[in-house]
């Protein structure tokens, strides 16, 4: 028998991956930074051992989805709810703030207009990954900073939508009516689907028989169907398959089904979630990056001062504790990984150069680095306050 000649690279990877794992452990970090270092050292800057982007990309998407899935069956509906004001009025003021600094800034450096709102859209969202572990490894999911984090997330993933809407009408190109329609009618009908969860708790979803419950095999893959099938039908609705996951993890929870759906799917989880950040790492150029490491860390910081201040603001307008707002403020502070697609739409509508999404790739990536530090400061600065 011939050795597959893929065989290596997968060998290679999971030591790699598992190795600085290991470090990051023992230095008790948490398990994302070793994730993106791994990308970094597996990627094309370095080792090379990884080229396949496109791939690695796909199965990270899946580890976002079973991600939102798995928070949405530990989330209360009725909390989600309570919080609408943050979501809505909270989300739409962060991101207006951050765009009309950008417009400032925009002002003195004589920067185009679609240019400026371009980063402002960018610096704006948050990763949902990042913190959803962050809050997960904390259990600070059910308190109210965590359930304020969760809604303005969630918010923001709504949100990159119309994003994508402005920006194509800023460059002159034609929205779909059909697709506006389409984004219309689904967000109609899963916002109809929460509402029917808040209102008839502990209902049966059809096909989840007493077979499926005592047989693993089943289970493996009815979960797969629940986790995947309602994030397929909001991507059809052109909206978000994360936001469709997570409405799906709250309908399995709400149906007392969450504990074999946990069980069976909790490693795939684990896997696609690090390949998600795995791939992030492998974005970054470590030949460009090196020349520009002073001000690629310096703008890092800038955005997370600028984020942190900004989310604490809109959090403290909301009636929340100097202390609760400047740590949600701080857990929201890195850029998100929905910049990485506002970046490739505009370099591909020509609003950034190579450089300038190089530069954008590896501040997000810097930021995701130092966000588990930045947040435990602030979780010290608010106990104290």
């Amino acid at each position: 028998m011939h050795m597959d000649p893929i065989m290596p690279a997968i060998v290679g990877s999971i030591t790699a991956i598992l190795l600085i794992a290991l470090i990051m452990h023992t230095l008790r970090q948490p398990h994302v930074i070793a994730y993106l270092l791994s990308g970094i050292l597996l990627g094309p800057s370095v080792l090379g051992l990884v080229t396949d982007q496109a791939t690695l990309d796909r199965f990270g998407q899946f580890g976002v989805i079973m991600l939102m899935f798995f928070i949405g069956m530990e989330v209360s509906p009725k909390k989600l709810f309570g919080s609408w004001r943050v979501a809505l009025l909270g989300t739409f003021l962060q991101i207006a703030v951050s765009v009309l600094i950008i417009k400032a800034l925009g002002y003195f450096f004589n920067w185009p207009n679609i240019f400026c709102v371009l980063l402002g859209f960018i610096i704006s969202l948050s990763s949902t990954a990042v913190v959803l572990n962050v809050l997960q490894a904390r259990h600070e999911l059910d308190t109210p900073h965590g359930q304020n984090a969760l809604t303005v997330l969630l918010a923001q993933d709504i949100a990159v939508i119309p994003m994508l809407i402005v920006l194509g009408l800023l460059s002159g190109d034609e929205v779909s009516s059909s697709d506006a329609a389409l984004q219309i009618i689904g967000g109609v009908l899963l916002l109809g689907l929460c509402v029917f969860i808040v209102m008839k708790p502990n209902f049966k979803i059809p096909m989840i028989g007493l077979a499926i419950r005592e047989d693993h095999d089943l289970q493996v893959f009815g979960a797969l169907l629940l986790c995947f099938g309602l994030a397929l039908i909001s991507g059809v609705f052109s909206l978000s398959a994360a936001l469709g996951a997570f409405i799906a993890g709250m309908v399995v929870a709400s149906a007392n089904e969450a504990q074999w759906v946990h069980h069976s799917l909790e490693s795939f989880k684990t896997v696609f979630v690090a390949l998600f950040f795995v791939s992030i790492g492998m974005l970054v150029d470590l030949s460009f990056v090196l020349p520009h490491w002073y001000e690629i860390i310096g703008l890092a910081l800038l955005i997370l001062i600028l984020n942190t201040f900004i989310n604490g603001f809109v959090f403290r307008i909301f009636g929340e504790s100097w202390g609760n707002s400047l740590y949600t403020g701080a857990i929201l502070a890195q850029v998100g990984e929905f910049s990485f697609v506002l970046a490739a739409v505009g370099v591909s509508s020509s609003i950034l150069s190579n450089e300038n999404y190089q530069v954008i790739v590896a501040v997000i990536v810097v930021s995701l680095l130092l966000s588990p530090f930045w947040t435990s400061y602030f979780k010290k600065y608010s106990e104290r306050i």
